[in-house]
């Protein structure tokens, strides 16, 4: 393996000798040999046979284990969203339980296991997915319950929590008493932290002060961000990862979807005030530029917003989930209450009334956000289709069948944009590929070096010369203590000190820099009459590889399905293949056994925006990349005169109803096998039928022969 020499070999390696060839006797302690042997001796929980474990996870738990065999005090786990982190924690959790490893290494006692979220929907998330451990095994710390008990919980052996819950808590004269503080410091043997980049080994952060506390225990930290500029702190706590898997490697091994990007811009997309609109409310700025990080913030247009609303509610698959990023918790509501009538005007006659198609999920929503967010993660559940949010959902949310994600707010950081994508590539059945709808041109984001790249080189600490920095922290200034327990002002959320939010209080504002802003009231400006109808829109789509590199359609396509077979020589053979049904139904056997089955067709389709053509279209564009698509409706149009020239008028009403149905759904409506049922819903019966059309071979021939027409060249 090292030199990559190639020869005959005389015998396999025994078992024992791989492993001492793994780890040579004299390269570590005895301890560590011990340990690795015991973690090794545990199986993984497979749950019934159900549940495998990917290759790079075996690796990620394998690695951290033997990083604990070998005494390290932090461990990272560097992995891209949708890669399965809780499942690897929870392996490696189930290891370390049944090993009976503790920090005391006694091997006598299970260990104390602390999971440490920075959201409760994540907390519970991993709560769920560690079923497998005993019942009484399982403890969820929640602030409402050690207030009724009046002590933290200690009956277990795996613990569940938010950071802010440990932040939280007063003494009996109202002082600072974090809920952390009530455990001994050496209380957890392992404690994991879940999506660590996001604060919790910040100098800076009150997180800090719990890892800092519980300083005897292991400590993983799980991140989905390779480290850079501005989650260094992350990894200058930790360390270097002792395993990183990409979301490039993951889009490449299969086990993430890939994606297509629409960038969609409008003339509205920035603004400049003119006297012929009304301001609503608050003072204009005469002259001004207002652009994409002033709308929503310091400026609202309402017909502007309803007017992407409109765009890509046209452009998607209305029953497909999707979430919808905005720039602040007001703007999702507004955005909401967009799509829910932009919904009930176009959704179809008969169709149930639907008064959670789109809900909105942020800190605000409290308890109803989270039932609506746990009800959009269950793939059995239609509603709610569409989340609204500002930046509660850019982490951490496993919610497989998200097919769509708009971009409607700008997006700042490299981090924030990985995590956002990330949002749409877990893998679910049928689903080959997911679109970003970008407003706010955040695919600039792929041309940064930074996508996938290599990770930034680590300097040492100028006053320890080590990586991570080992000086010693300094006192507060005000209480003199290390972690600082100074109190802080209440969150302007939810009134607490401190936060105890399901997610971190809003950032400062970037004109005023307070939080809550100050800043003078949200100018809302009213186009004049007509000029929202004015705004034009424009709609570019790419496709783009793991690199994070703009690749070609027939490149993608051949990426997800590989290379169409050679069933065909030229457009010519196809059209006459394709103008009969039962030589149309053969191609389609032969592609289905070539791998290319009619529902991969299908999603071909979609993803070359042909859903209003044939699928004729759609193999023709693989095999010409040139060739111009038309719509159904365009082609019924075309033909229609040369289809009917030759037909009885009752004839023409037939055929007439049987192309209304292909326009509504599809060349499906063209097959052989779909006659009986065209002429039952057209004349009731099949004697009925015969009545008007004459008899079955005539029908027949009828139906076959039009179609030779619909598909002529001068058509298309």
């Amino acid at each position: 393996m090292k030199t990559g020499a190639e020869g005959l070999v005389a015998n396999y390696h025994t078992p024992d000798e791989l492993w001492n060839k793994t780890f040579p006797s004299g390269s570590d302690t005895g301890f560590a040999e011990e340990w690795r042997k015991r973690f090794s001796a545990v199986p993984f929980e497979d749950k019934s046979g159900t549940w495998h474990l990917r290759y790079y996870q075996e690796i990620a738990v394998n690695n951290a284990l033997e990083a604990v065999a070998k005494n390290k005090q932090r461990i990272l786990l560097t992995l891209a969203t949708g890669t399965g982190k809780t499942a690897i924690a929870f392996q490696i959790s189930w290891k370390l339980f049944h090993s009976r490893w503790n920090v005391k290494h006694d091997g006598k006692l299970r260990p104390r296991i602390l999971f440490l979220a920075d959201r409760n929907i994540l907390a519970d998330q991993a709560y769920n997915a560690f079923s497998a451990f005993p019942e009484d095994a399982l403890v969820r710390i929640k602030p409402n319950e050690i207030k009724k008990s009046g002590k933290v919980p200690t009956n277990g052996n795996i613990f569940f929590t938010i950071f802010q819950t440990f932040m939280s808590g007063t003494d009996a004269e109202g002082k600072p008493a974090p809920y952390f503080g009530d455990y001994p410091p050496d209380y957890f043997d392992f404690i994991v932290i879940d999506e660590c980049h996001r604060g919790g080994a910040n100098d800076e952060s009150n997180w800090r002060d719990v890892l800092e506390y519980f300083k005897p225990a292991v400590q993983l930290g799980l991140t989905a961000t390779p480290k850079r500029n501005d989650n260094v702190d992350t990894y200058r706590y930790f360390g270097e990862p002792v395993y990183v898997y990409s979301l490039k490697e993951g889009i490449n091994d299969g086990f993430l979807t890939p994606f297509k990007i629409k960038r969609i811009q409008t003339t509205l997309d920035d603004y400049i005030y003119t006297s012929d609109d009304t301001i609503i409310e608050g003072e204009i700025e005469e002259g001004k530029l207002y652009t994409e990080t002033d709308f929503n913030r310091i400026i609202e247009i309402k017909a502007r917003e309803a007017k992407r609303v409109q765009i890509f509610m046209d452009e998607i698959n209305q029953k497909e989930k999707a979430i919808v990023f905005c720039a602040t918790q007001e703007h999702a509501a507004a955005v909401r209450d967009l799509i829910n009538q932009y919904r009930g005007q176009t959704k179809k006659a008969g169709e149930p009334v639907e008064p959670n198609y789109c809900v909105r999920v942020t800190a605000n929503d409290g308890e109803i956000g989270e039932q609506f967010l746990r009800e959009f993660q269950d793939n059995e559940k239609l509603l709610p289709t569409i989340l609204t949010t500002s930046q509660k959902l850019s982490t951490g949310v496993d919610a497989r069948n998200i097919r769509n994600i708009i971009l409607m707010r700008p997006i700042n950081t490299m981090i924030e944009f990985k995590q956002i994508i990330g949002r749409g590539t877990r893998l679910f059945d049928g689903k080959e590929f997911f679109t970003i709808y970008d407003f706010v041109d955040a695919y600039h984001h792929f041309a940064d070096p930074e996508w996938d790249g290599e990770p930034i080189v680590e300097d040492p600490c100028s006053q320890c010369g080590q990586i991570p920095c080992i000086c010693e922290k300094p006192l507060c200034s005000k209480c003199g203590q290390h972690p600082c327990v100074c109190k802080e002002e209440s969150c302007p959320v939810c009134g607490e000190s401190p936060c105890i939010c399901s997610e971190e209080p809003p950032s400062p504002c970037y004109k005023c820099g307070q939080s809550p802003c100050i800043c003078p009231k949200k100018v809302k400006v009213k186009l004049k009459d007509g000029k929202e109808r004015e705004i034009q829109h424009m709609i570019a789509t790419s496709f783009w590889s793991a690199d994070g590199k703009p690749i070609s359609t027939e490149e993608f396509m051949e990426n997800l399905f590989g290379k169409l077979p050679g069933l065909f020589k030229n457009e010519e053979e196809l059209r006459t293949i394709w103008s009969n049904p039962l030589t149309r139904r053969i191609l389609l056997e032969k592609l289905d056994e070539a791998g290319f089955a009619k529902g991969d067709l299908q999603v071909l389709q979609q993803l070359v925006n042909m859903e209003k053509s044939d699928l004729f279209d759609v193999l023709e564009y693989i095999f010409n990349g040139d060739y111009k698509a038309m719509t159904r409706e365009a082609r019924v149009a075309a033909s229609q005169a040369t289809i009917f020239a030759l037909l009885s008028n009752r004839q023409k009403e037939f055929i007439e109803f049987v192309l209304s149905k292909y326009i509504e759904s599809g060349v499906e409506e063209l097959d052989q096998d779909k006659l009986p049922t065209l002429l039952t819903n057209k004349y009731q019966s099949l004697e009925d039928a015969k009545e008007v059309l004459g008899n079955v071979a005539n029908i027949s021939s009828l139906f076959i022969e039009f179609q030779k027409y619909l598909y002529q060249k001068e058509v298309a």
